[in-house]
């Protein structure tokens, strides 16, 4: 506490002002922001769940509709007296048929039809091989309807679909002929896959489209554990003929294992039941509902969104919007959440997602349960979104749907009103900082400027002047400090120019440490280094092109040179110590400033020296060229001469760099085995012969710079 209350004694006027005058507003500024912060988010994220939940009530309802609409629809179609007198009639007639003779070659073409039409299509379809037999007809009936129905289509629904009447004698082509037009009309006004009549026993009696399912019977036959022959039964046991049974999706093979879905309902009036109309749901017509014909965005799910429904397997049962929009991206999506490659490839290849790909999530299994809400969670393909989730109340499914939109584009909103607010908070603290520091400085900036003054002074500033801009005792301490400045100013003035007087001529001599200490008053100096590298280079050719120019000119070159040579020298760390004596230069590298990779940065130097006489010649069509040689060892440094001091450098490094440079008449960079050995895998050398020592001889290696030599 002591502590604290000495800090704030020690602070200045302006500070303590200002300290004062942002405390109270910046406090006040940041609880009125984070008071809108929460307020506002929190509504904004409110009214995105709200908007989410609003829009899986609303997909649920059409979903919902769609079925009871296709339910009354089949509820009015069985109790109509044309659809009653049909399944009277188609049942007498199929009966009939049991005993009457098969047309010549009947058994062979459905035979033929399965083996070569049917199972084919089948496996190819499915990706799983099929045994066809198992699905031929047993029944005298069945046999004599395909013959003479399925076998001549081939396949092709839509000509089974126009055709009224195989012109055989049977009294069922007749029944056919009299409601084909009645029921290819109700399958293709309501978007059904098929209509079916079956009658009391399991027959299917008749079908509109005539497929392999016609005249099989649904409860002995190939098809009667399928959900078709389940809910036929529940429909033949129905207390009430106003009753309809929806079945769940399930592959149906006469539908090439497409997934199917039924709605049945009994046939009759006055409680007396004569058959069963079995209308095959359309699963494009549940797709529309679910993505509303394609229409995410004009429903309020943006680019991400979708709703989708799932059965009590947590399989989808309606088709994924970003397999249809990004079929690719899709895939790679589901596999990275978990789907099995071969499962997601079927899906892109048949372009549904149906019956395929699994949505075991929170919200799927939370809607199974009866429980309906909004999380934010990842669901089975995307980033993290906001799911809503509820049971559907369809009778005969146990369906849920689920409404999903990612989280980074439904609380966008959210996010954008959180960054305003995080901006004009920091706005508002900015004006109010600006405004505190403002005032304070208008009350303290007397004092403040003048005592600024006395520290720029006491720091060894010269020619400070504070303004007088009152006639009180602060203006009248402003002159005194003005006259007193002055004084000073001019007094360091004349020491200065003495100074830089012997500054220049020490820098002309040697290098500024050796300087500083000579200043400082030592006689004997010298500086044994263990490791640098040292250059001697030398400018060939400059007096053969100087020869023919008048002197003021070819000194002004070898000026542009030597400048050229110190901008280069500065640059990669390299301290001259003899500069363009006899067209020679001598430099060290890690003497005056220590560098582990000074062999790398002098060869890089003389690189550079040799691409600016390179530029010279091209410049002045001239053929000077450099000759250097490098070498890196220990080296001595220090004053030599009693009256007249000398900058000197000497030792083996010095010696051995002098001997490579002269080891050969040509132009180039040449360097001692040491710095070789030291740079090896950075530059590219070439073998320049031996130099000849007290030790042997020792191999000189050239430097390949792509030197250009004079012609």
């Amino acid at each position: 506490m002591r502590l604290r209350s000495s800090r704030l004694r020690s602070l200045g006027f302006q500070s303590k002002l200002l300290l004062m005058l942002l405390s109270v507003s910046i406090v006040s500024v940041v609880i009125a922001g984070a008071i809108g912060y929460v307020s506002g988010t929190t509504s904004l994220r409110n009214a995105e769940y709200q908007r989410l939940t609003q829009l899986r009530e609303s997909r649920a309802r059409e979903i919902t509709s769609f079925y009871s609409d296709i339910s009354d629809a089949a509820s009015i179609v069985t109790h109509g007296t044309q659809t009653i007198a049909a399944a009277n009639e188609f049942a007498k007639a199929f009966a009939e048929l049991q005993t009457t003779p098969l047309p010549p070659g009947a058994e062979h073409a459905v035979a033929t039809y399965y083996s070569t039409v049917f199972g084919p299509t089948l496996a190819q379809r499915t990706g799983q091989p099929v045994d066809a037999s198992l699905f031929q007809p047993t029944s005298n009936a069945a046999t004599y309807l395909q013959s003479l129905y399925t076998v001549p289509a081939q396949g092709d629904y839509e000509k089974a679909l126009n055709r009224f009447s195989a012109g055989d004698p049977s009294a069922w082509s007749a029944v056919n002929a009299r409601y084909q037009p009645f029921f290819a009309d109700l399958t293709q006004r309501f978007k059904f896959e098929d209509a079916m009549i079956l009658d009391t026993q399991g027959n299917v009696v008749y079908t509109a489209y005539k497929g392999v399912d016609l005249g099989t019977n649904v409860t002995t036959g190939p098809y009667s554990t399928t959900v078709l022959g389940t809910t036929y039964r529940k429909a033949l046991q129905a207390t009430s003929i106003d009753q309809t049974f929806i079945s769940d999706f399930e592959r149906y093979a006469p539908s090439y294992g497409r997934p199917t879905q039924w709605v049945l309902s009994p046939i009759g009036r006055d409680g007396a039941i004569a058959g069963v109309l079995a209308l095959q749901m359309s699963l494009d017509s549940v797709n529309d509902v679910m993505t509303g014909q394609g229409r995410w965005v004009q429903d309020g799910l943006g680019q991400s969104g979708e709703t989708y429904l799932a059965g009590p397997d947590k399989l989808m049962r309606s088709v994924s919007r970003e397999l249809l929009t990004d079929p690719k991206h899709y895939a790679e999506e589901v596999i990275a959440d978990g789907t099995p490659d071969d499962v997601a490839k079927r899906q892109v290849d048949v372009k549904g997602s149906v019956l395929l790909q699994p949505v075991d999530k929170m919200a799927v299994n939370r809607a199974l349960i009866g429980e309906s809400g909004v999380t934010t969670a990842r669901d089975y393909i995307g980033p993290e979104a906001l799911v809503a989730y509820a049971p559907l109340a369809i009778p005969g499914l146990d369906w849920v749907l689920v409404a999903k939109i990612d989280k980074s584009e439904a609380l966008a909103p959210v996010n954008t009103f959180a960054r305003n607010i995080a901006l004009s908070t920091a706005a508002i603290v900015l004006a109010v900082s600006l405004l505190a520091l403002l005032f304070s400085r208008i009350l303290t900036r007397p004092i403040k400027r003048l005592a600024t003054a006395v520290r720029r002074v006491a720091g060894g500033e010269l020619g400070v002047n504070v303004p007088v801009g009152a006639r009180d005792e602060i203006g009248e301490l402003a002159s005194a400090f003005n006259d007193m400045s002055v004084s000073l100013q001019t007094k360091q003035h004349l020491i200065d120019e003495q100074r830089q007087e012997n500054d220049e001529l020490l820098a002309s001599l040697m290098p500024e440490p050796v300087a500083r200490r000579y200043r400082d008053g030592e006689e004997n100096i010298s500086t044994h280094y263990r490791d640098v590298s040292v250059i001697y280079a030398q400018l060939l050719g400059f007096d053969e092109f100087s020869r023919s120019m008048p002197s003021a000119e070819s000194v002004a070159m070898l000026n542009s040179l030597a400048e050229a040579f110190d901008g280069a020298a500065e640059r990669h760390g390299v301290e001259q110590v003899r500069s363009m004596q006899d067209n020679g230069l001598l430099a060290t590298c890690g003497l005056v400033v220590p560098r582990v990779d000074h062999a790398s940065r002098t060869i890089a130097f003389a690189s550079e020296i040799t691409e600016i006489v390179h530029r010279f010649n091209d410049q002045h069509d001239a053929r000077l060229a450099i000759r250097a040689g490098i070498d890196s060892g220990p080296v001595t440094s220090g004053l030599v001469g009693q009256r007249s001091k000398i900058y000197a450098l000497w030792g083996e490094a010095v010696d051995l760099a002098n001997r490579v440079h002269a080891s050969t008449k040509a132009a180039g960079v040449f360097v001692s085995d040491r710095v070789h050995e030291a740079v090896v895998g950075i530059y590219t050398f070439s073998d320049a012969g031996t130099l000849s020592g007290a030790d042997g001889n020792e191999p000189v290696w050239r430097l390949d710079v792509g030197t250009r030599h004079p012609a």
